[in-house]
């Protein structure tokens, strides 16, 4: 038979008064309490996930920002190779790239950065930035963007797929046009291509 030992109440005392006295340092330090969304538990299995067909490459959202309690949108890309987006800067978000297959050439601003599986690149927003497979096979990133907001982009402007599994869609000129017309309603300026 197992005995547990006596529990010593100070600590469970301790936090319930700091749990009191939380309103009370509000109050003192003028901070307003503002509503914030709540996360959701969320899952997302192997090629679950809304998936679009963007600019010659494959997104599936594996979370938007509702999922998050507004604080970012999770995505993976596979992007076949001599593709990516074309030049471009986010006014508002940030957005980081983890590598999980492929060669990947990041330009940053005036700075290239070649990438492989396992690397990592952070775009600031307001930097001009593109990326491009560059290797013989398809690339699979995942794309951290905060704050959320690029899944609705990719409603609008991509074509919905079936599932991440799907092939590309052949780019097409109207395709361009939409993102154009698309992009800035986002606070993405579409660059020209370099020469």
């Amino acid at each position: 038979m197992c005995s547990l030992p006596s529990l010593d109440s100070r600590p469970v005392q301790v936090y319930l008064k700091f749990q009191q006295s939380v309103p009370d340092i509000l109050q003192r330090t003028n901070r307003k309490e503002t509503p914030v969304m709540s996360a959701k538990l969320i899952h997302a299995g192997p090629g679950e996930g809304a998936a679009y067909s963007g600019v010659g490459d494959v997104y599936r959202v594996l979370v938007n920002g509702e999922q998050t309690g507004g604080v970012y949108t999770l995505a993976e890309v596979r992007v076949s190779p001599d593709n990516g987006p074309p030049p471009h800067i986010h006014h508002r978000e940030d957005e980081g790239f983890f590598i999980l297959e492929g060669e990947v050439t990041f330009q940053l601003g005036d700075r290239t950065v070649k990438c492989t599986s396992g690397s990592f690149v952070q775009g600031p927003r307001g930097i001009p930035h593109a990326f491009k497979n560059t290797g013989k096979t398809p690339a699979r990133l995942l794309v951290y963007v905060t704050p959320p907001g690029f899944e609705n982009f990719l409603k609008e402007f991509a074509t919905p797929l079936p599932s991440f599994a799907s092939s590309a869609q052949p780019v097409t000129p109207q395709d361009i046009e939409k993102l154009l017309a698309v992009a800035p309603k986002f606070g993405i300026e579409i660059l020209p291509l370099p020469k």
